[in-house]
């Protein structure tokens, strides 16, 4: 029974919300103070209704925002054919420890880079993340030439370098503590996201100063032959081009034996492995520390490698 035996209470359609379809009760000829009080509930049950479907509408507004933003930031990659794939592998003098300025960190449109977490991103400086250290290297000069000489083409960079590496640490299985990481195998699992894509063009390989001892020396250039057929093997790529860039040679940091040692393996490459390159790093320099060249060098020896893979590969 109602409380209001002389009065009617009916249903109205005048708040139905269209989502949930929900009826709201108003009164009809209800004494003052009840008729306020039911108001005042339905007042409140519509304003917290409509607060809650305005909280669901800004929340859809800021997924559909940041979903947006995210897409955004992902470059449309071209057809696999015009996508050019460059796997950048060695020591820290591949992954750059130069001073990062605002040059190194201006993308070019068409030079991307394979970043940490297996995402294709514009490519800039720091490129690497071997290290903490990691900073400019040779890898965006050498991509956005090799772009500018090709206008049709968009270039993948895959870094891959870990610095201090020695060249054993490039085996299947290998673990190399000081970054805990396996070089060969996280470099092989790169490749392998990567090349779904794109085309691999090339291998640029700078490494050496690891080897440069008494003990290791020695058997560098066999290790460098047999690391340069596995590459070619695991990437189902026999001719692809591989460039080694010579360790520093710097006027107050002579060069011992083993280091001339390996700079010979490096030299004669060319001579006794097909689709081969040497690059020169003579008249360069180093950042202080007698080991990694400075900025300008790095972009220098970027450029040496774009010459040695155009003459290697026939492109203009």
């Amino acid at each position: 029974m109602s409380i209001y035996p002389n009065y009617r209470f009916g249903v109205s359609n005048r708040w139905s919300d269209a989502q949930s379809n929900q009826k709201t009760i108003v009164w009809q000829d209800i004494p003052s103070l009840g008729s306020k009080s039911l108001h005042r509930n339905v007042t409140e049950h519509k304003e917290t209704h409509i607060t809650n479907m305005t909280r669901a509408t800004f929340l859809l507004f800021l997924l559909s925002l940041a979903f947006s933003l995210c897409a955004a930031d992902s470059p449309k990659l071209p057809a696999k054919e015009n996508f050019h794939l460059f796997l950048l592998l060695g020591q820290s003098n591949m992954a750059g420890r130069g001073t990062v300025e605002e040059q190194d960190k201006t993308p070019h449109p068409r030079v991307l880079m394979l970043s940490k977490s297996g995402e294709w991103v514009p490519a800039i400086d720091p490129m690497h993340f071997d290290k903490p250290t990691a900073g400019v290297g040779l890898g965006k000069t050498f991509g956005t030439l090799i772009a500018e000489a090709n206008p049709g083409v968009t270039i993948g960079l895959i870094p891959c370098a870990v610095g201090g590496s020695p060249i054993d640490a490039w085996k299947p299985g290998e673990f190399y503590p000081p970054t805990k990481s396996h070089p060969w195998d996280d470099a092989m699992k790169r490749a392998a996201l990567a090349l779904p894509s794109g085309t691999l063009k090339g291998i640029l390989w700078h490494q050496g100063e690891a080897d440069s001892t008494d003990a290791l020396a020695p058997t560098y250039e066999a290790k460098l032959h047999d690391l340069i057929a596995r590459l070619r093997k695991e990437l189902s790529a026999p001719d692809v081009p591989f460039i080694a860039g010579q360790l520093g040679v710097f006027s107050d940091a002579p060069w011992n034996e083993p280091k001339k040692t390996v700079d010979a393996a490096h030299r004669a490459l060319s001579s006794k492995v097909p689709h081969t390159a040497f690059v020169s790093a003579e008249g360069l320099h180093h950042r202080g520390d007698k080991v990694h060249f400075d900025s300008p060098s790095y972009r220098e020896l970027g450029r040496r490698y774009t010459e040695a893979f155009k003459k290697l590969s026939g492109s203009k």
